[in-house]
């Protein structure tokens, strides 16, 4: 016979198979001090040789519910309802028991269902009344005892889990415990269970030969000369390693990091506003009328406290007014109505970073000029897979004689070609303060479809001439969640906030 040789770790397990007999991968986890991993890698070899038998068992695991003792304690809904039945006299009219069970804070639902299937209660038909509910014979005798489905919880809870180690009737657990997740899951494990063979038994009889096996080899190794017994363990590339997770920041505000250098190296002026806005920056400078749908309260969030906030210069507000009212000095008609000066005071919480372009417009009129702000944003949106209440957005302008339609589409592809996109496109679109309008679209392959960024256009003179600006002026508000749901693969926007750690951690770094 060959001379069996064999791993320190392949050793240990023999030993203990040798002198112990069949164990299963737990018994001998605890025996040699080696994962189950190491255990199956000897099991595998051993059994490939005709060495070693691996016997396979079923069996079900009882995993208590987080709340399983509490419910034990307090006592099962079925049980209390027999206790009461039982206090009772033994029967209830069911007006009665439906009385009884709400005062004692039983569900009724679980009494019928539980109780039934345990053959402790049953309904029974009244002779011209309400039918009544009536303790069993085989309810009273369980009154005093434990249940095997309580019993099969409770030793669980104490340490044993497995049903074939538990005094129980498992075929009961199994019929009770089957649908009451609530209470504890039944869960199918498989207990390997090893063994010697008889040419194992032989083997190790015969005396095997243990070769010391080490991943590297120490100092002492070398000077001692021991270095000549040591057999180093190959490496396997191609084995899976380790997840890394290095630190590193919110996908949300990388990609703000990344649209803030990227305007930057186009040449933009980073700019600011309060995210608590004044309805005159945040809709009336822009040419938004006060009746306009998006500024009523299913649309904005207006603040109670401050209800309203101060209005700039005298002359910017009369201009606002002039524009709305008749168009003023800029040759447009106006809306036709009469401005409010208290609508404009209203405060709200910001709907879009164009009020920070549109102060910075304000204050820099000349041309050439150009100035983007990247904040939160507050709108009263559904939830949705491309829907978020509050999210971020980046708002450009640029101001500039030779401003044009072809500027704008030329520097938002520009914007989204250093982002990493290619596939980008414009439609026609419609708002109060640009024209013309254009909505930005990218391809969003995760759906197959097309996804809407934001919106851009020129701004009409009713926005830029009470401001002081005689310049075209090119502006645009675009999502940068949307944005980072195309670059780092989310298929819905909410997961970006709710998706939790592991979503996190699962973002590449470099993408």
């Amino acid at each position: 016979m060959k001379q069996l040789t064999l791993t320190e770790e392949a050793a240990a397990v023999w030993r203990a198979l040798a002198e112990g007999g069949a164990a299963d991968v737990a018994a001998l986890v605890e025996a040699t001090g080696l994962d189950q991993s190491r255990v199956m890698v000897v099991a595998g070899a051993g059994g490939e040789a005709g060495h070693i038998a691996v016997e396979e068992q079923a069996r079900d695991e009882v995993d208590p519910a987080d709340g399983a003792a509490e419910m034990l304690e307090r006592g099962l809904d079925e049980r209390r309802a027999a206790q009461a039945l039982h206090a009772a006299g033994g029967s209830l009219a069911m007006p009665q028991f439906i009385a009884l069970t709400k005062a004692e804070g039983i569900a009724v639902s679980a009494v019928f269902r539980f109780g039934a299937a345990r053959g402790w209660v049953k309904r029974e038909k009244g002779s011209g009344g309400p039918p009544s509910v009536v303790l069993t014979d085989a309810g009273r005798a369980a009154l005093g005892g434990e249940a095997p489905d309580e019993k099969a919880v409770r030793l669980a809870l104490e340490g044993t889990r497995f049903l074939d180690e538990m005094d129980v009737d498992a075929d009961a657990v199994r019929k009770l415990l089957g649908g009451r997740k609530e209470l504890a899951r039944l869960r199918s494990r498989t207990r390997r269970v090893l063994s010697l063979t008889d040419s194992g038994r032989a083997a190790w009889a015969a005396g095997p030969r243990v070769v010391v096996e080490r991943n590297t080899l120490t100092q002492d190794d070398l000077r001692s000369g021991a270095w000549r017994d040591i057999t180093l363990r190959p490496y396997d590339v191609t084995l899976p390693a380790a997840r890394v997770y290095p630190a590193k920041p919110h996908p949300v505000r990388k990609i703000i990091e990344q649209t803030r250098r990227a305007f930057l190296e186009l040449g933009f002026e980073e700019v600011g506003s309060p995210a608590v806005e004044v309805a005159f920056w945040n809709f009336d400078a822009l040419f938004q009328p006060q009746d306009h749908p998006a500024r009523d309260m299913q649309d904005t969030f207006y603040m109670s406290a401050p209800a309203t906030g101060e209005l700039p210069r005298e002359e910017w507000v009369e201009g606002v007014k002039a524009a709305h009212e008749d168009g003023g000095e800029t040759g447009s008609t106006g809306w036709g109505y009469r401005w409010s000066l208290e609508r404009a005071q209203a405060m709200v919480l910001r709907t879009h970073c164009t009020s920070a372009t549109i102060r910075a417009l304000a204050r820099k009129p000349e041309a050439p000029y150009k100035a983007f702000c990247v904040g939160w944003t507050h709108r009263n949106e559904t939830l949705s897979y491309k829907h978020l209440p509050v999210f971020h957005q980046v708002d450009g302008i640029i101001i500039d004689e030779a401003a044009s339609l072809a500027t704008l589409l030329g520097t938002l592809k520009a914007f989204y070609q250093k982002m990493g996109f290619e596939k980008v496109r414009f439609k026609p679109a419609f708002y109060p303060y640009t024209e013309p309008s254009v909505d930005v679209m990218v391809y969003m392959p995760e759906r197959g479809k097309w996804l809407e960024m934001g919106g851009s256009g020129i701004f009409r003179p009713e926005v830029t001439e009470p401001l002081g600006c005689k310049h075209p002026v090119l502006a645009w508000g675009l999502g940068i969640e949307r944005l980072a749901m195309l670059r780092l693969g989310f298929s819905d926007i909410r997961d970006l906030y709710q998706g939790g750690l592991d979503v996190v951690e699962g973002v590449p770094v470099c993408r």
